[in-house]
């Protein structure tokens, strides 16, 4: 299906520089991405528990896969943007990921892994996963970058702060955790066409300071990257109407409708076919402008 993105402040990389470059593939498609999510975990604030089990686990991504994920997001250590995450050590998340992985990854979606342990990344990059999705930016665990670099794998960069803190200004928050952020991707060697800019909503974030940021999402265009945002569920959609994690697929769609508009090339999502359909239908009634 063709679908307008907004694609305006970056040009995906082509050419035998591409070459192995999961996320310049899949910009090649020149339309909004769908990332599906995949929780392996028994705390995931959204679906805790649902595909910890292999066979659930395998199922759901088959799922994800049918409705139209472009890539999915595999991860099992549950980062909950609330608070109360349960620290998982590193040999109790890779025996989770262990059975599942190889399966996934042979699918024949590229997968990345959600993970804030550079040793899960690289053994995850080494099993087959195309992508690194780090929620610290690289600014959490210090082998992060060099893990990155070392494989040559693209990575996504989240914003992420300890707590929130509705006093600060957070698009300059954000503006300069990014910029933090890249500065030691250019130290490791990481090259920009294989980074890509995650605002975080709801990570150290209150509710509305999420909604700014995707209101706000052009402020971070100027960095010429890819953005990736993950709205799916997120509590600030409870504060706009009260509802349970499960009952916000209209707030999520909608969340993710105008992050487009405003500049997302990927969107994060647990409900992969509604979204592809919204998408489907935003960017018919774009054309027809």
């Amino acid at each position: 299906m063709a679908m307008a993105p907004n694609l305006r402040t970056f040009s995906a990389p082509t050419g035998p520089a591409a070459g192995g470059n999961a996320l310049a593939q899949l910009l090649a498609k020149a339309r909004p991405l769908v990332m599906g999510v995949v929780n392996i975990t028994p705390d995931s604030f959204s679906d805790g528990g649902r595909f910890l089990d292999f066979a659930a686990a395998i199922g759901q991504a088959r799922r994800l896969i049918a409705e139209g994920a472009d890539i999915l997001d595999l991860g099992a250590e549950s980062t909950r943007p609330y608070g109360g995450a349960v620290r998982v050590t590193l040999e109790d998340e890779r025996a989770r990921l262990a059975p599942v992985l190889a399966e996934v990854v042979a699918l024949g979606v590229p997968v990345s892994i959600d993970t804030q342990k550079a040793p899960i990344a690289a053994w995850a990059l080494m099993q087959g996963a195309a992508i690194v999705n780090d929620v610290w930016g690289l600014q959490g665990d210090p082998d992060m970058a060099r893990i990155v670099a070392d494989h040559g794998a693209p990575v996504i960069v989240m914003h992420n702060r300890e707590a929130a803190d509705a006093a600060i200004d957070i698009v300059a928050d954000v503006t300069a955790f990014f910029t933090r952020s890249l500065d030691i991707a250019d130290r490791a060697g990481i090259a920009r066409d294989r980074i890509a800019l995650d605002p975080g909503i709801g990570f150290g974030k209150t509710p509305e300071q999420s909604i700014i940021c995707i209101a706000r999402l052009d402020a971070w265009r100027g960095f010429g990257l890819p953005l990736l945002v993950g709205a799916s569920r997120k509590r600030f959609i409870h504060s706009v109407m009260p509802s349970e994690p499960t009952e916000r697929l209209g707030g999520s769609i909608a969340a993710h409708l105008i992050a487009v508009e405003n500049g997302a090339v990927i969107v994060r999502v647990h409900d992969v076919a509604p979204t592809v359909q919204a998408l489907a239908i935003a960017a018919a009634i774009r054309r027809s402008r």
